[in-house]
């Protein structure tokens, strides 16, 4: 990603609310932001044009959060993707599971704009860090 260039944030959630409220949550940061619904259609996102960073609910059709951020996280090509799981479920067992399956970091809905601009923006600088290094 280069200094000018946005940065752009995958949202899958197959909650249409959900994915217009987060969506109103990162305009302040100027990012591009592409959705999908469900996990495949998140994982055929991220395989034809990899974003910044992912948000990504637990509980989809088809594929979990789980799933999803498993598979790419074995994979070589998206290991360094920041990953943010997003869900309603708030047990520490959760969590846990989320961090087994490569999550960088874990948001409980209801979200907290400024919480989740925090993280966004941690973990964005993050990987412009490394994209410089590289």
């Amino acid at each position: 990603m280069s200094e000018d260039a946005k940065a752009v944030v995958l949202i899958a959630d197959d909650n249409p609310q959900v994915l217009e409220l987060l969506e109103a949550y990162l305009e302040p940061l100027g990012v591009e932001v592409r959705t999908a619904v469900d996990g495949d259609e998140a994982l055929a996102s991220v395989e034809a044009s990899p974003p910044d960073l992912l948000l990504l609910d637990i509980m989809m059709p088809r594929k979990s959060g789980y799933e999803v951020c498993r598979q790419l996280k074995d994979d070589p090509r998206y290991r360094d993707l920041p990953v943010i799981m997003v869900t309603a479920l708030n047990e520490s067992g959760d969590m846990e599971r989320a961090r087994e399956t490569g999550a960088d970091d874990f948001l409980c809905k209801p979200v907290n704009k400024n919480e989740l601009l925090d993280r966004v923006q941690s973990l964005l600088k993050v990987r412009q860090m490394r994209d410089r290094r590289e």
